[in-house]
């Protein structure tokens, strides 16, 4: 599935805090996957996992509580345009996995509070058991911030 990474409107603050490390190496940065009885909206006030985790899918099949880490991060800037990346994430097809996904959650696991920096929608019910969950974040990056918006 490819889908568009959201910012919450609170990741700009916490910018400001220097919250987050984006450098490989830096910070951990999870994707942890909910159903639908949660939805998140870019608004949403100081977000954190904690916020999310109530709601959080089947802890089965391949899918481990607390989300998947996002291997080999990494934060590059070209031309004004910084981008934070990291390795597509991908759960196997598993019998024993969830049905119910619908969001994906993306918090920084390095932070004490958990801050949730932004949310994918995954356009659900998306199931673990009918084949495999990969999230492809494409040539563009997860996040990108630019210095000059047009």
């Amino acid at each position: 599935m490819r889908g568009t990474a959201m910012m919450f409107e609170e990741f700009a603050l916490q910018a400001g805090q220097k919250k987050h490390n984006f450098q490989n190496g830096g910070d951990t940065f999870k994707l942890g996957i909910v159903d639908d009885t949660i939805t998140p909206t870019v608004a949403d006030a100081t977000p954190t996992w904690s916020d999310y985790e109530a709601n959080e899918v089947s802890d089965a099949g391949g899918y481990t509580a607390g989300g998947i880490t996002l291997a080999n991060q990494s934060f590059a800037e070209a031309d004004g345009v910084g981008t934070f990346d990291a390795d597509d994430a991908t759960l196997a097809q598993n019998g024993s996995g969830f049905e119910n996904a619908w969001w994906g959650i993306i918090y920084n696991a390095s932070d004490p509070g958990l801050a949730a920096i932004a949310f994918v929608e995954m356009a659900g019910p998306v199931s673990e058991q009918a084949g495999p969950v990969a999230f492809r974040w494409g040539a563009a990056g997860i996040l990108r911030f630019t210095a000059n918006p047009t």
